[in-house]
């Protein structure tokens, strides 16, 4: 299982799955992360923590603890 915490700098990926529950869940989705969508990791900071992206249009960062709950193809 490939997660979006796991993507390269550079890659495109389509959301497969989300994982986790409740208010959790919830964020993320609200954040635009939806099942069938492309996400483009644009940066990922020196230490890996948060990864900068592109989808829908619009940059979004997000904690690498909360993107390992995407799960990607």
């Amino acid at each position: 299982m490939k997660t979006l915490g796991d993507v390269r700098v550079g890659e495109r990926v389509k959301v497969v799955k989300l994982h986790g529950e409740g208010a959790l869940r919830r964020r993320i989705m609200d954040m635009g992360i939806t099942k069938g969508v492309e996400i483009y990791v644009r940066k990922v900071a020196p230490l890996g923590d948060p990864i900068e992206m592109t989808l829908r249009g619009y940059e979004l960062s997000m904690r690498k603890d909360d993107a390992q709950m995407v799960e990607v193809e």
